[in-house]
């Protein structure tokens, strides 16, 4: 495989992980709010815990992911 290929393919794992991150946070985000709304939470604490959970998911899976990249 020429240079400019592995490169081309490093960049879009790392724009693909990036895209990964946001929509586990953002689904997490979202999920917190409906379970708020539903169970009529005025702290907003589905959404914190949830959204907190989901950063930690998507971080792990970074970690996992940039650890395969680099290997």
């Amino acid at each position: 495989m020429a240079k400019g290929n592995k490169e081309i393919k490093y960049w879009l794992s790392l724009t693909g992980i990036a895209v990964q991150m946001g929509v586990i946070i953002y689904l997490g985000a979202r999920l917190g709010q409906w379970l708020d709304l539903e169970y009529q939470n005025e702290k907003n604490t589905y959404t914190i815990i949830l959204t907190l959970f989901a950063v930690a998911i998507s971080m792990y899976l970074v970690i996992q992911q940039t650890k395969k990249l680099n290997s």
